[in-house]
């Protein structure tokens, strides 16, 4: 939110969803951010975060500004925990982990990876693109390319995905500071200027000594189907947009405001059923 991008509509704002999760009660707040200020309709982006379109923005330089009463609306749904790192809470996760299937559930993993990235003032410099990739063993996410990543190989271990190659393999609860002091190693390393790297796979050298796969990590499969999936629903969001009554009626099916609704990377909307 802190750099709003210029499009023919007005002023766009990404709002970044640690693994997609939301709460239901905030998806519907920014959803009226996007009824009051923007071109009415919430729209879901292949990382599965969401999108805010045609917002009001005055011109500061080579770059729009949002008006003070959008960034205020927009800060209210509390899903701008740390402004600073806002552009880096990049983290793809699979949307049915710790709900049906799966070899671990990654949502601790995920929270406590976002925790120490933006703990670290120094991760803020993170180029905007720099994306963490988290599997939970079923491989729904394992083949996007990704900077930083993980793949389950159980409930307590995991591989390590370091740009296009393997890394280590590590209790899973030493994942989340590994992944921290990688991001910081790749800083330390991209250089800077014009010549500096977007992502991993564009660094000179290795940032860690590569690994062979462990024959568990070399796991695909197919996204959910739309309907109904292992532990819930999934809501496709036609054309990759949710106006209010899409919204209000997931709310509806999720049990209420109190719960929490998962965006998937395929733009739907994973409905949980432990929640309805």
């Amino acid at each position: 939110m802190s750099r709003p991008w210029p499009a023919d509509d007005g002023a766009l704002v990404r709002v970044r969803l640690v693994g997609g999760r939301v709460p239901a009660a905030a998806l519907r707040a920014l959803s009226r951010v996007a009824q009051e200020h923007g071109d009415g309709r919430l729209h879901l982006t292949g990382r599965a975060n969401l999108q805010l379109r045609a917002l009001p923005s005055y011109d500061v330089g080579a770059r729009p500004a949002l008006l003070p009463e959008v960034v205020h609306a927009i800060r209210a749904t509390g899903l701008l925990p740390a402004p600073a790192h806002d552009l880096v809470r990049n983290i793809v996760v699979s949307p049915q982990t710790g709900l049906a299937g799966g070899r671990a559930d990654l949502r601790p993993v995920a929270a406590r990876l976002d925790t120490l990235l933006c703990a670290d003032p120094a991760l803020a410099a993170l180029p905007g693109r720099f994306l963490h990739v988290l599997d939970d063993g079923r491989g729904d996410v394992a083949g996007r390319g990704c900077d930083l990543g993980l793949v389950a190989l159980d409930d307590r271990t995991a591989q390590l995905r370091v740009g296009d190659a393997w890394g280590e393999v590590l209790p899973l609860d030493d994942a989340p500071a590994r992944l921290v002091d990688l991001a910081r190693a790749f800083l330390a390393t991209r250089g800077s200027g014009p010549q500096a790297a977007w992502h991993v796979s564009e660094l000179a050298r290795p940032l860690a000594p590569p690994s062979p796969p462990d024959e568990r990590a070399l796991v695909r499969s197919a996204p959910p189907a739309y309907g109904v999936v292992a532990g819930g629903w999934h809501q496709e969001a036609v054309d990759g947009v949710l106006g209010a009554a899409d919204v209000d009626a997931l709310v509806e099916r999720a049990g209420g405001p109190d719960c929490e609704l998962v965006i998937t990377p395929w733009r739907g909307v994973l409905v949980p059923e432990v929640a309805r």
